[in-house]
């Protein structure tokens, strides 16, 4: 995490939506996607905010297991996968690792 951003974590308001996220998906969405039940622990934006903090405010979020937020995650976004994602927040790349269980 980039020092400039870091204190968005630290808010009342990241906490609060963070907490929200959990809640309301308690499991990985990566492990799901390949039939495994991980609990979460991390919550990620789908699309990088880099800073951005409406898009930190407003991005669509992803509960993932630490495991898949620091390694799978991390790759997908040094590869450019996180640039372009349908409606759903699913990415359109045929060929990101997300899609290889959904048919795309």
């Amino acid at each position: 995490m980039r020092e400039d951003w870091a204190h968005f974590y630290g808010t009342a308001f990241w906490q609060r939506r963070r907490r929200q996220q959990l809640l309301a998906h308690p499991l990985c969405r990566f492990c799901a996607d390949d039939g495994l039940v991980t609990p979460a622990t991390h919550v990620d934006h789908v699309e990088p905010h880099r800073g951005d903090w409406d898009l930190f405010c407003l991005g669509e979020l992803q509960s993932l297991c630490s495991h898949c937020h620091n390694s799978r995650k991390q790759q997908m976004e040094a590869r450019g996968f996180d640039v372009m994602v349908d409606d759903d927040g699913w990415p359109t790349d045929p060929k990101h690792p997300a899609n290889r269980h959904r048919g795309r």
